[in-house]
């Protein structure tokens, strides 16, 4: 989640949450773009937290919530542990 607290706003339905990963940076801010345009809810505009990941928060027409981002690390085989 994010380095704040928050609380579902109104119309959010909290019953899930979809993560959706895109390749870079620039693409975060991309896709956040066009939901918005298209009809998403904004939630959480896109931003840097401090472990490296660039993330933001919409909700769709049914108040699902939904999160863009994209994690700045390489993957590594260790990442692979206990899955």
């Amino acid at each position: 989640m994010t380095n704040r607290r928050y609380e579902y706003i109104k119309g959010l339905n909290g019953h899930s949450e979809i993560a959706l990963y895109v390749d870079t940076f620039e693409e975060v801010d991309e896709a956040y773009k066009k939901a918005v345009e298209n009809g998403a809810t904004s939630v959480l505009e896109p931003e840097l937290e401090p472990w490296g990941q660039r993330t933001c928060y919409i909700a769709d027409p049914e108040g699902n919530l939904i999160e863009i981002g994209f994690w700045n690390k390489p993957y590594e085989e260790k990442d692979l542990e206990g899955v």
